[in-house]
């Protein structure tokens, strides 16, 4: 059975931070994405103490190693920098989508009315970020890598209130290997949510796994763009070219004039049965093999932002939201954030500690 009506999937080329705060280079990869045929160019505002703390380890880079925290400094830009790349998409005839990724961050993105507010998959339990999105008034467009159904219920829930949203499947992966897609599982968020859905793709082939999320009922694509593979930007190395995002685009939009089961046997052509078989799965929702290890490190929990004593009673200055990521222990969920503030530590905590239960005495 052929799609009902024309469905014309939205295609985003993420450029999130590649451009390194430098404009011309980001006018540049404004300019790929429009002429390869992209929907919207996306951009990340980072404050670093919006992410993570200090402490949260180190990342190897083609310039060295470097703490992690330090590399997300680098990428803090003036606001107007934003505001600018705005302007530069609308004179390019694109639209200007980008990822808050705190309360700060997410007040500047609001201001420069954007047409949509994109959710990281580590920020799909942020939920103080929720709120302050579904409350601008602007449709939200949420990654649920790393996360579980009841993950996905929760910010779906906290967000009830805002004027469109579409979820998007993703594996939390650098790159994510194809198979780990289960891409049927974007018919069953469909019917169990009755939101649009598409997939944030972070494989390495430009066809695969946008294509048969055609055939799978996906609506809105993601993909990262650079101008080379070989860039200084954390995302280039998982990247599509400009050439390969023109690829996606023509084989996407070829599909979307077929049904299901042609784009299917198109693929098993070129990928061969059993390849694409298991990028489509079984459909039920479940953490990726290649992201398991990241789940609690990835998403948000309560970290301490200072060392404190025992007996001292925890302020609104004293914990926040961050990713866990290398090398610190993951705390509570974002969900016991107000019931942290006010307690009395139990025990010594360290500087950038997750929160746990047992740091806690009664109020």
């Amino acid at each position: 059975m052929k799609h009902d009506g024309p469905v014309r999937t939205a295609l985003i080329a993420e450029i999130g931070t590649s451009h390194n705060g430098d404009f011309a280079h980001a006018c540049a990869l404004i300019d790929a994405a429009k002429e390869a045929g992209a929907d919207f160019a996306k951009f990340q505002i980072v404050y670093a103490d919006e992410i993570l703390h200090p402490d949260t380890g180190f990342v190897d880079l083609p310039g060295g190693r470097i703490r992690l925290y330090d590399r997300f400094r680098e990428l803090e830009t003036d606001p107007e920098f934003y505001g600018r790349l705005s302007d530069y998409c609308e004179s390019a005839g694109i639209a200007f989508l980008c990822t808050p990724f705190g309360l700060r961050s997410a007040r500047e993105l609001i201001a420069l009315s954007p047409t949509h507010i994109k959710i990281a998959s580590p920020e799909l339990n942020h939920l103080p970020l929720l709120d302050a999105c579904a409350k601008s008034g602007l449709p939200l467009i949420l990654s649920s890598g790393v996360s579980t159904l009841a993950d996905i219920e929760r910010a779906l829930e906290r967000t009830a209130g805002a004027k469109e949203r579409i979820l998007l499947h993703c594996v939390t992966s650098y790159p994510a290997p194809e198979e780990d897609y289960n891409l049927q599982v974007l018919e069953s968020l469909s019917a169990v949510f009755g939101v649009g859905v598409g997939v944030s793709d972070h494989s390495l082939d430009p066809i695969l796994v946008p294509v048969l999320s055609v055939a799978c009922g996906g609506t809105c694509i993601e993909k990262h763009i650079t101008l080379s593979k070989t860039g200084s930007g954390l995302d280039d190395p998982v990247a599509l070219t400009a050439e390969q995002f023109a690829e996606m685009v023509r084989a996407v939009r070829q599909a979307e004039t077929q049904t299901k089961e042609e784009i299917v046997h198109g693929m098993e052509l070129i990928y061969g049965e059993r390849k694409v078989r298991a990028v489509l799965g079984d459909g039920v929702k479940r953490l990726a093999p290649s992201e398991k290890a990241n789940y609690a490190r990835t998403n948000r929990s309560i970290h301490f932002l200072r060392s404190m004593k025992k007996g001292e009673r925890i302020g609104e200055r004293d914990i926040a939201l961050l990713r866990t990521e290398k090398v610190l222990n993951p705390g509570l969920g974002p969900e016991f954030l107000e019931r942290a503030i006010g307690s009395v530590l139990a025990r010594d905590v360290q500087d950038g500690a997750g929160l746990e239960w047992e740091d806690l005495l009664a109020r």
